[in-house]
């Protein structure tokens, strides 16, 4: 139990930093944004290229940081039975949903992007517009990061049910979990 106690904190840990790391990109989005208007309005100058680093940094942003958004269970769901289930019953609900909805649906999008990416990097894919970002097969590629990360936090969500269920960890806050000694 012990390799499952250590693989779900590294799962959580690994999305944590990265959570933290591109949240970042909400403040540089929001100074970018901010510059592209002042440029435009104020001087008559206009960027392409920073207008679509603005929608990059968005993508990147919500599709990267989604894993960490599962972790701190920030993701929108319908909890008529969960709100007022027991722990034991939300670990058996979240070993469920991870299972039977989140790992499918990732393994879906990501098997119907594959080839989608895979085109795109084959003809290195840029903007269309000439003074564009040249690197669309890199915003397309953080669909497959997307899937992956979350599919693994799903794992780790899993694993902190299973945990939960064996008593090996308790618990005691919204994510803090304690060996049972």
């Amino acid at each position: 139990m012990g390799f499952l106690v250590a693989l779900m904190r590294f799962i959580d840990g690994l999305n944590q930093t990265i959570g933290k790391t591109v949240a970042w990109l909400a403040v540089i989005m929001v100074i970018t944004q901010f510059s592209v208007v002042v440029l435009r309005y104020v001087f008559g100058f206009g960027s392409i290229m920073m207008q679509e680093s603005v929608v990059y940094m968005h993508s990147f942003l919500f599709m990267i940081g989604a894993g960490y958004t599962l972790l701190h269970n920030g993701h929108v769901r319908v909890d008529v039975f969960y709100r007022e289930a027991s722990i034991h019953k939300k670990a058996v609900i979240d070993i469920f949903g991870v299972v039977f909805l989140l790992l499918p649906v990732c393994i879906l999008i990501a098997d119907s992007s594959w080839k989608y990416v895979y085109q795109s990097w084959s003809i290195m894919e840029g903007s269309v517009e000439t003074s564009g970002i040249q690197a669309l097969f890199i915003l397309k590629s953080v669909i497959l990061v997307f899937c992956f990360l979350l599919a693994l936090q799903g794992i780790g969500l899993a694993l902190r049910s299973f945990l939960i269920l064996k008593g090996v960890v308790v618990p005691e806050e919204e994510h803090e979990l304690h060996e049972v000694p």
